[in-house]
């Protein structure tokens, strides 16, 4: 199975002034800067609700099975409620975890852990299949999923290009540091591989122990994951406060959903609904302490370079809600986890992924209030 890197997008790079959040400004500067907002829009009509009903994904690709040892437990795991060992529990959420992000129901990183990431896209999944909903992974569930019979891991052999680097030795945590490097790429081999296929770093290592990622022609084993593109164009995002979710549909019918870090109660993201403005890959982030209240305002107004490690991740999805977007993190374990200053954070490659699949106008609509704590999945 062949996986090739994104290829840049040409005059794409997003400038970014200041954070998002209600009291600070972002503006954009492109190679063709876009319109500004008007009521045509903002104002966009208030599509029909319509039920959860995802598709079939366009195209069912072949899939290898990994030679590794470790694989045909993973791939033929299967869940019990009675009790199991930990290690049959890690195998059979594993699998699930790729099977979920193989039908655009993500479970954020693929960790092997029933997290609340997890539960919120099992949640969504129940809804979409008429199945009773509590974000708990059970026979229903797990027999709907089953149903794709290919092997939850693959292998990849690492490329020349794979570890070319350069890679950062750490990434600072002082925005003075970062504004110094020439980009915010990634620190490792691993940490490149595992985002390429949406994994956490220490999973990634635990099923390919002993491995040196830093040699070309070494074959590791990793999530097998589906088509990267969604089933159809989006015309509607809906951002969902309470969930912490951003559900993506076309139409009437339920393309994705992604776990999301939305706002807080200190400095909440916007409401009703507006539209996607502009969609930039490898954004410029500029940090502005005349618009903001955290960070060191001696420091003075700093530009921090593109990378997948920036402030905002890989990609900016700006809104017609000035200031707002949606954007990526420089750490996916923390998406759903932890507050933001108002805009909407996802993983990298979710953001990615829905990006490619909206134009200016869709439609963006924010339910819910944020949330402080991790929500519950209510049953029923």
């Amino acid at each position: 199975m062949k996986f090739r890197k994104p290829a840049p997008v040409a005059g794409a790079a997003l400038l970014l002034l200041a954070a998002c959040s209600d009291r600070d400004a972002v503006r954009t500067a492109a190679a063709q800067p876009p319109p500004a907002a008007d009521a045509s829009a903002v104002a966009v009509a208030q599509p029909v609700p319509a039920p959860d009903v995802h598709p079939e994904p366009l195209e069912v690709p072949p899939i290898e099975p990994s030679v590794s040892p470790v694989a045909p437990e993973i791939d033929t795991a299967d869940w019990r409620a009675e009790a199991v060992t930990p290690r049959d529990r890690r195998n059979a959420l594993i699998r699930a975890e790729v099977l979920l992000a193989r039908t655009h129901f993500s479970p954020g990183v693929i960790d092997g852990q029933d997290g609340g990431n997890l539960q919120t896209a099992i949640a969504a999944f129940e809804a979409a299949h008429a199945m009773p909903v509590n974000g708990k992974m059970d026979e229903q569930v797990w027999a709907a999923l089953a149903k794709d019979p290919r092997p939850a891991l693959t292998d990849y052999v690492i490329t020349a290009e794979d570890v070319k680097g350069p890679f950062l030795s750490k990434i600072p945590t002082d925005m003075a540091e970062m504004a110094k490097l020439d980009a915010l790429g990634f620190t490792s081999p691993a940490q490149e591989l595992a985002e390429r296929f949406h994994m956490d770093e220490a999973l990634l290592k635990a099923l390919n122990p002993g491995v040196d990622y830093s040699v070309a022609g070494t074959r590791i084993v990793v999530a097998a994951l589906g088509p990267d593109k969604l089933p159809g164009t989006v015309t509607r995002i809906e951002v969902d406060k309470t969930r912490r979710q951003v559900r993506a549909y076309g139409g009437d019918v339920l393309l994705a959903v992604y776990p999301a870090t939305v706002g807080s109660a200190e400095r909440p993201a916007p409401q009703g609904e507006w539209a996607v403005r502009t969609v930039a890959p490898n954004p410029t982030y500029t940090y502005d302490p005349s618009r903001l209240t955290f960070g060191k305002a001696s420091n003075g107004k700093l530009t921090i370079k593109p990378g997948p490690n920036n402030p905002v991740g890989s990609t900016w999805i700006d809104l017609t809600a000035d200031t707002y977007g949606i954007h990526g993190t420089p750490d996916p374990r923390l998406v759903g986890k932890t507050a933001s200053h108002g805009c909407v954070r996802m993983t990298n490659w979710d953001v990615r992924q829905l990006g490619q699949a909206v134009k200016k106008g869709t439609v963006v609509t924010f339910v819910g209030v944020e949330q402080d704590k991790a929500p519950k999945v209510a049953a029923g």
